[in-house]
């Protein structure tokens, strides 16, 4: 579960940045979390050759059960002086794990992507997304439009840490008076409202001085209150506080769920908290109805495994199609994981029995589920045998990919009394136990989505039980995560009801 809490903080990072001007030269800001200085970030800005390259570096250090876990990212934007996009690079580091992806953007909008892990560079190409710009390009529009109090325009901003574009609607407010640590300066309230496919509403608030720098931002993340302020160097990247996160990683459940995977059916209402609208998808295996008053009933009944489909799969839809192909961190072509595919595997004909088999062969094979890695792809976990959820979600995907069984990643959130070192119910406020961010695997066998979930199987939970609220499905990349960006302290569980065979 701490994988996807510490990406979804990671997520919002990126994207507070992504959604600020370029600077003049370089500047420095703190990064608070719960009122605890937890890091900083250094932006830059340089003009040279007719070519405009801006960096943003962010370093931020949590601790999860007294271990620090430290999350860097640098993300450079190469742009021409009137903001046409040249190229990228975003380095991500979770703890030990490192991935550099590099695009370079051709005239006709084709971008050549080489992505790096463990030493081994993968090559690949995408669409640039119509009408994004990047740093230089949002620098320009914000020049042309100004602080004028009421003005509104949006913008579609790509990010290099999520290869993707974030559609923005900016709102220009009052002149006000800020507080940046002691200093009470005069500044404009910009509201920018980021949206994008999947995902629930991300709201960033900065403030802005006359020359349109950027001196505070604040972006609800996670549950969590990031505000990144401008300081001196020497402040910036002077000692920081340690902001214990694991109980934060939870909601807390209205009643126990006691033997929850003896449940057939399970059926949540979730309460939206601060107007915020909430995005859940539908699966084989949930169902979503909103009702007026905003609550969101979403109903959990897991799938039935079919049995007698075969596999691979031999189908021509494109989205199932689409789940079979390796991906930056389901990379089931490798040859390690092909082979502990076929391991796994055996001679099984029947895919729930292959998929089932794979499930099993996952949970047993992840060693040491460490709280020291951030979030690893297939081929690291095939080689290190390490992680938790996220790492046991994508080498079952990447397995079942590379035997021809269709796979997605899911993320949402799951049920537990227990989570490593922490009993949840010893914790204030979690005395029925709690919902806390997880992954999990869905794979198409016999025209339906089935869970699978190694994590929990390895825990000795029996696998992906009612207790599982999807909340988005993806190919497990960062983008993937944007739906605990923008759900996780979004809501509270005001209701569940329980129904058994």
């Amino acid at each position: 579960m701490k994988s996807r809490y510490l990406l979804s903080i990671y997520l919002g990072l990126i994207i507070a940045g992504g959604v600020e001007p370029a600077l003049a030269d370089t500047e420095y800001f703190a990064v608070f979390m719960e009122g605890k200085k937890v890091g900083h970030a250094i932006m830059s800005r340089q003009a040279a050759d007719e070519k405009v390259t801006t960096t943003e570096k962010v370093r931020i250090t949590l601790s999860r059960a007294n271990v620090p876990i430290t999350i860097d990212m640098a993300e450079t934007s190469v742009e021409t002086t009137d903001g046409r996009p040249l190229s990228f690079e975003a380095v991500q580091e979770l703890s030990a794990m490192t991935m550099k992806v590099a695009g370079t953007i051709n005239k006709q909008g084709v971008v050549e992507l080489t992505t790096t892990s463990m030493g081994n560079e993968q090559k690949s190409t995408m669409q640039w997304p119509s009408g994004a710009v990047m740093a230089e390009g949002l620098r320009m529009l914000t020049l042309k439009k100004g602080l004028k109090e009421g003005a509104e325009y949006s913008a579609r901003i790509f990010s290099p840490g999520i290869l993707d574009a974030v559609d923005v609607k900016v709102r220009i407010g009052r002149k006000q008076n800020i507080d940046l640590l002691g200093r009470i300066v005069a500044l404009t309230e910009v509201t920018s409202t980021l949206t994008m496919p999947g995902a629930s509403e991300i709201i960033n608030t900065s403030y802005m001085d006359d020359e349109l720098r950027i001196q505070k931002s604040i972006m609800p993340v996670a549950g969590f209150q990031i505000e990144m302020v401008a300081c001196p160097k020497e402040f910036a990247l002077g000692e920081d506080d340690v902001l214990e996160v694991l109980e934060k990683m939870f909601l807390a459940s209205p009643q126990p769920l006691d033997n929850i995977g003896s449940a057939s059916t399970a059926a949540y209402h979730l309460v939206p908290t601060k107007q915020a609208k909430l995005t859940i998808p539908f699966t084989d295996s949930q169902k979503v109805r909103q009702l007026e008053d905003g609550t969101v009933i979403v109903t959990v009944k897991p799938v039935t495994v079919p049995t007698g489909a075969r596999f691979p799969y031999k189908g021509k839809d494109a989205a199932i199609l689409e789940s079979l192909k390796p991906t930056r961190f389901v990379q089931s072509d490798r040859k390690e994981v092909i082979e502990l595919a076929r391991r796994a595997v055996g001679d099984a004909k029947d895919a729930a029995e292959a998929a089932r088999k794979i499930e099993a062969f996952v949970a047993g094979y992840v060693e040491n589920k460490s709280l020291s890695i951030g979030y690893a792809s297939a081929a690291e976990v095939a080689a290190s045998r390490q992680g938790d959820c996220s790492e046991f979600a994508v080498l079952t995907a990447a397995m079942c990919r590379a035997v021809g069984i269709p796979a997605q990643v899911v993320v949402g959130i799951a049920y537990v009394r227990d989570f490593g070192p922490l009993t949840i119910g010893e914790q204030e406020g979690f005395d029925n136990g709690a919902f806390g961010g997880h992954a999990w695997v869905q794979a198409y066998i016999g025209n339906k989505w089935v869970g699978l979930d190694a994590a929990f199987k390895s825990a000795g939970l029996g696998g992906c039980d009612p207790g599982h609220i999807a909340l988005s499905i993806g190919n497990g990349n960062p983008e993937d995560f944007l739906s605990l960006v923008s759900t996780m302290g979004q809501f509270k569980i005001g209701k569940v009801m329980l129904e058994r065979p």
